[in-house]
């Protein structure tokens, strides 16, 4: 972590081309520098911490050497982007990461022409790379392109079906494999830097193009024998042979903390003609911070720290976790019945699925980034007798939709999803915000949906979704910490598709589907000081509807109000069709009745705190005072809400 006592070099450094006006020689203190204000800058801000402490030599030598902006470089899932960042003219706002109104903490298009393409959810950067490569060819306009993706990011087959698609089309693209965890060879040294310069240049390509086309005017045994010669003496010097056999070329392994090592690699291969090139490079995550090098997850991602200790400053909890009353919930299900098993996709601690694997670690599967597979492996082990709670973060379930619909929903297998991260999600914005569950799962036939309205409410939906045999169901809850409510010792098997009246009143009706339950109730309280009479029910199902619930609320008051933590056309598109099949708005039952649906906007919000985000989509206590007074017609009684 500590520079050298020469004078500062990154305060020189506005834009990439500032950095490639430097000697060669001044580019270790540059890391040096950007590594120290990485981790000061993090330690203000909280984030990702790890992953980008690893690639900072990386991220060096890929500005230096390739031309950026024109260059096009791509940071799969972007947890990693934080020193570009830096590099790449927003120094001056990286201490604004995360915050409202401040930097995104992924790469994002709108934020700088250096992010061309936009990441949170890993393993697209070859795809979009290879859709950049093909484009400059269409247009005439040549350029390089650049995707670095982590070997975790390579457990997703769409990382494989992209590396077989540019292999095929022998696409001019450069793969940047940063190997920081999974050892897919054995640590690189002089011998294996030393090969990964001689095979990435162009004498070693060129003759080995000549050879292959001179090979070509021999017998074929002859020149298959040649061929296959020659990939084992590379393979078995080099590696790579999965890559080269996808119609890659293979370059690698070597250190990607030694920068006298990357700099030639990266100009044979900026300089090589023909097809995708692959240069694996080792690294260390957390790298050059000891506090990170020494944690289990490397520091992945972080609160704010003391930089000398590397103690994070933990917010005051004063509730457990929803993750966490999911995981001990489940737990405690699990005691009792030996056929539930627990899956994840990359996520075993953020999903709470850590805990439960220390207790059934033969009944734990973690299958990578890899949603896809997660939900139609669920889906096997359902077949044959097992309960499988599928534990995924709802924004990455969106990535598993097909394998939802046909491999789950049509064969009616009782697969359970519980859906961590439902709703706003705070600093990681709208790439991680769960707002969508409830309209693609809801409008699956047979699928069953619930959403808890607190932490105990959570622990009851565990359990029922434990009982549940008839098919899939699901289960959200959101990000962060509960209300505090005191937590069941076993959680109830709710009814099927019933809701419940949690306060009774007589002219306003509130209907609430999830945590916003607790912003209804302060609602109805506000609005008695306005002399309204105000009923709040949990629906708890979205799928199905409590309809003998829903038509008596909508009977007995002049206002019904739903409320949700998610898009347009979920819980209330649902009840609005409901009540409209019944009949309730044509005054044949429901006099007058005024419906009215309160949910996020329509658009895709970036990061803040999750209060700020809620009063911003008016869902919070105020928000629907004012919805409730101006659907009255008292609007000069709600503006002075908003405005108080």
């Amino acid at each position: 972590m500590t520079t050298t006592s020469k004078t500062p070099l990154l305060d020189t450094i506005h834009t990439p081309a500032d950095l490639r006006r430097l000697p060669e020689s001044d580019l270790a203190q540059v890391a040096a520098e950007l590594r120290h204000e990485t981790i000061d800058a993090v330690s203000v801000t909280g984030g990702h911490l790890g992953a980008g402490l690893g690639v900072i030599e990386l991220t060096v030598a890929l500005h230096y050497v390739f031309d950026t902006p024109r260059d096009r470089l791509i940071w799969d899932v972007g947890h990693q982007s934080y020193p570009h960042k830096i590099l790449t003219g927003r120094r001056d706002r990286i201490r604004t990461l995360r915050k409202g109104g401040g930097l995104s903490g992924f790469t994002k298009r709108t934020e700088s022409e250096y992010d061309p393409f936009g990441a949170a959810h890993s393993s697209t950067s070859i795809s979009a790379g290879l859709g950049m490569a093909v484009a400059s060819v269409l247009a005439e306009k040549p350029v390089n392109v650049v995707a670095v993706i982590g070997d975790g990011a390579m457990s997703a087959g769409m990382a494989y079906e992209a590396m077989n698609n540019a292999g095929a089309m022998h696409s001019r693209l450069i793969i940047i494999l940063n190997d920081n965890d999974m050892s897919i060879a054995p640590p690189s040294g002089a011998l294996a830097n030393y090969l990964a310069r001689l095979v990435s240049g162009g004498a070693y390509r060129s003759v080995r193009e000549t050879a292959k086309q001179l090979g070509k005017h021999l017998p074929k045994f002859i020149y298959e024998r040649a061929r296959k010669t020659e990939e084992f003496a590379r393979n078995f010097w080099v590696g790579g042979t999965m890559f080269e056999e996808l119609g890659i070329y293979y370059v690698g392994p070597i250190d990607g903390h030694n920068i006298d090592h990357l700099l030639p690699v990266l100009k044979n291969v900026r300089d090589a003609k023909g097809g995708p090139i692959l240069v694996h490079v080792v690294t260390q995550k957390g790298k050059g911070y000891g506090p990170a090098e020494a944690a289990k997850d490397k520091h992945h991602a972080v609160n704010m720290f003391d930089v000398v200790t590397g103690t994070q400053v933990k917010p005051k909890a004063n509730a457990p976790s929803y993750t966490r009353v999911f995981a001990d919930a489940l737990i405690k299900e699990a005691e009792r019945d030996d056929k539930i098993v627990a899956l994840t996709a990359a996520m075993p601690s953020g999903t709470g699925l850590d805990l439960f694997e220390k207790v059934f670690p033969q009944r734990t599967f973690d299958v990578g980034i890899a949603e896809q597979h997660a939900v139609t492996f669920a889906g096997g082990l359902a077949t044959e007798g097992f309960k499988p709670f599928c534990a995924i973060y709802s924004t990455f379930l969106q990535r598993a939709y097909d394998q939802v619909v046909h491999d789950i929903a049509i064969q009616h297998l009782p697969v359970r999803f519980a859906l961590d991260r439902a709703g706003l999600v705070g600093a990681d914005g709208a790439t991680h915000a769960g707002s969508f569950d409830v309209c693609y799962l809801g409008i699956l036939p047979g699928f069953v949906v619930m959403a808890a309205a607190n932490e105990a409410e959570l622990v009851h939906m565990v359990a029922t979704a434990a009982a549940y045999n008839e098919g899939p169901i699901a289960f959200r809850y959101p990000r962060g910490e509960g209300v505090g409510i005191e937590l069941p010792e076993r959680g109830e098997i709710l009814p099927i598709g019933r809701g419940r009246i949690v306060r009774e009143g007589g002219k306003v009706a509130i209907l609430s589907l999830g945590t916003r339950l607790a912003a209804a109730l302060k609602a109805a309280e506000d609005l008695a000081a306005y002399g309204v009479s105000t009923t709040v029910a949990d629906a708890r199902f979205a799928k199905p509807l409590d309809l003998e619930l829903l038509f008596q609320l909508a009977v007995n008051h002049e206002i019904l109000v739903t409320i949700e933590e998610g898009s347009i056309g979920g819980f209330g598109a649902f009840v609005t069709q409901a009540i409209l099949e019944e009949g309730l708005l044509d005054g044949r039952r429901a006099h007058g009745l005024k419906l009215r649906s309160m949910v996020l906007p329509d658009v895709f919000m970036d990061h803040d705190k999750p209060e700020k985000m809620y009063e911003k989509a008016g869902l919070d206590a105020k928000g629907i005072v004012a919805k409730v007074l101006e659907t009255l017609g008292r609007s000069k009684d709600a503006t002075q809400v908003l405005i108080a």
